[in-house]
């Protein structure tokens, strides 16, 4: 049996500059974080050996490989040059959806598994253009390409998105107190729904490919990446909250669909309480809405918000990686 770990990522500032409406134009460029919430995915032999048994949210068993109805697991398969004979099946600690790349850490997670199923090892750079090659070239998503790198390669880092489809990754330094001040300086709130992210990218897309000032808008996004990653590194909580608080209010320029009453209810509440800034996570219209404020006010933060789900979270540094393999 094979078993991969896989991170989801938190954004802060610069998302939808990966869209290619953006970069092949301008630079795009995003701050994120790989965080210590994951998806797991295995592979071990299946004894029918000319089927394929798939396990996730629904379980499918199938001889035809083209009758498989997971897109994602159908390619990945593919890639992988991957046989009948095999059981394959993914769980996560936290639900797609929500706003933290759960798709493609999906897609990450699949790929090192199925390939390291098959006896061959990919570096976690080629992981990453491997699941951009299926989500964005063989299945037409309209979304970024953020998350994948995010997902492989692991860590803080500033993204940048290049008009010749080359992407650079500039890990961000962060000394281990600053990180453990930031982690205690957060939090994020589930906003009660989850929704894909492909119709509200789609719409932003548009947007950025017919209109100069959302376009413009977006690259004031851009320019917040420089702006707040020292903010970060001196451990500067409420500059921080506020370049994202910035982010905030040019986001919800670039569609109508970024937000919702609901999380507008949530963020507003939380400014009014002395929040300094929050992002929400993803494309925006739900799922997790992350927010920051200073650490001794962590506790009143927890209270207020009581009746949504919290979820506190960790730096992972590792990226997509193998925890499991007794095939050695």
């Amino acid at each position: 049996m094979i078993i991969t770990r896989t991170p989801f990522r938190v954004s802060f500032v610069g998302g939808g500059s990966d869209l290619p409406s953006f970069y092949r134009k301008s630079p795009g460029a995003v701050l994120s974080t790989s965080i210590n919430k994951y998806m797991y995915i295995s592979a071990h032999e299946y004894f029918e050996d000319e089927k394929y048994l798939l396990k996730y949210s629904k379980t499918e068993l199938v001889k035809d490989i083209n009758k498989i109805s997971n897109s994602l697991f159908k390619e990945c398969i593919k890639l992988t040059s991957t046989k009948p004979g095999v059981e394959i099946s993914s769980s996560a600690d936290i639900p797609s959806g929500t706003g933290l790349g759960s798709s493609s850490s999906f897609t990450v997670g699949a790929l090192n598994s199925l390939f390291r199923y098959n006896g061959k090892e990919r570096t976690k750079l080629e992981l990453a253009k491997d699941a951009c090659n299926i989500e964005l070239d063989i299945l037409k998503e309209p979304i970024g390409k953020q998350d994948q790198y995010a997902a492989a390669i692991g860590g803080l880092n500033k993204i940048k998105f290049n008009s010749d489809e080359s992407v650079d990754i500039s890990p961000v330094k962060i000394s281990s107190k600053k990180q453990q001040l930031f982690e205690q300086s957060s939090m994020m709130i589930y906003t009660g729904s989850t929704r894909s992210a492909s119709e509200i990218l789609e719409t932003q897309n548009n947007n950025i490919n017919s209109n100069m000032d959302k376009f413009e808008t977006q690259k004031e996004m851009v320019n917040l990446v420089d702006e707040i990653i020292p903010f970060m590194q001196k451990g500067d909580i409420e500059k921080f909250g506020n370049c994202l608080n910035k982010n905030w209010n040019l986001k919800t320029k670039l569609s109508n669909k970024i937000s919702n009453s609901e999380v507008d209810k949530i963020y507003g509440k939380s400014l009014k309480y002395g929040a300094y800034g929050g992002k929400l996570l993803g494309a925006g219209g739900s799922g997790f809405l992350f927010i920051c404020f200073d650490s001794d006010q962590r506790n009143k933060f927890t209270e207020l918000f009581k009746d949504y789900k919290q979820v506190s979270f960790g730096f992972d540094k590792e990226g997509s990686r193998l925890v499991y393999d007794d095939s050695q």
